[in-house]
């Protein structure tokens, strides 16, 4: 069994998938300490003036002491209105628009309390969407324990991993040690951005959220996705 663990980012990026693609089961990481000012609560998509930040307003008293789990998002302000407008008016003449729109313009019609639980939401749907077939649990569902590569550790144990897929820069904090005792394999994800051709743009600008592949290219996506890769693990 290929585990990868990854923290519930907010519409995640081509990298994001294509390590989940690479696995045979997702453990997303909730359990662990919100990081502000981070990916857990925003991204980037493009506007005709460039890249920029598409965020989901968040509670942030307190934050230092909660989970991702129990990060509540803040409904004070209409923050889905201009949330939606900004994924309508920056991408509803791309090629494949209508194909997607309707679930964007959904999730902005429900006031989310928690903010993994709307990233979970979005994160399943994309592995739908894109025709990914890797199994996907919570972290908080397995009753884990520890910190930093004890965690990871405690996670892949009670996932039966025989290999965990690691994070590209996991090299520099992962010990490799203690997973190799317990008999599990440690790979390191690999992934070179694709690039792909975005609607009325002449250069290509990398690192966004997926939401900017699907909304140019459909179902073609995940072939630009796994283009990423030299090569496929499973």
């Amino acid at each position: 069994m290929i585990v990868t663990i990854h923290q519930p980012e907010h519409l995640p990026w081509l990298g994001f998938f294509n390590k989940v693609d690479q696995a045979e089961l997702l453990v997303i990481l909730d359990v662990v300490q919100y990081r502000k000012n981070y990916f857990q609560n925003r991204n980037r998509i493009l506007n005709p003036q460039g890249p920029f930040w598409l965020t989901v307003p968040v509670i942030t008293k307190g934050h230092t002491s909660k989970t991702i789990k129990d990060m509540e998002i803040s409904n004070t302000t209409n923050w889905r209105d201009s949330y939606w407008k900004s994924i309508y008016y920056n991408y509803k003449n791309h090629p494949f628009f209508n194909d997607y729109a309707t679930f964007f313009e959904d999730i902005c019609k429900k006031e989310w309390q928690f903010l993994a639980e709307l990233n979970e939401h979005i994160i399943y749907y994309f592995v739908d969407i894109l025709g990914i077939k890797t199994k996907i649990i919570l972290a908080s569902e397995l009753n884990v324990r520890g910190t930093r590569s004890d965690l990871l550790l405690d996670i892949c144990l009670k996932t039966n991993a025989s290999t965990y897929l690691a994070g590209q820069h996991g090299i520099d904090y992962l010990d490799e040690t203690i997973f190799k005792e317990k008999g599990i394999n440690v790979m390191y994800h690999q992934f070179s951005h694709p690039v792909y051709s975005q609607f009325r743009r002449k250069e290509f600008i990398s690192h966004l959220s997926t939401l900017d592949l699907i909304f140019n290219h459909g179902k073609e996506s995940l072939q630009i996705i796994r283009s990423g890769s030299d090569k496929k693990i499973l």
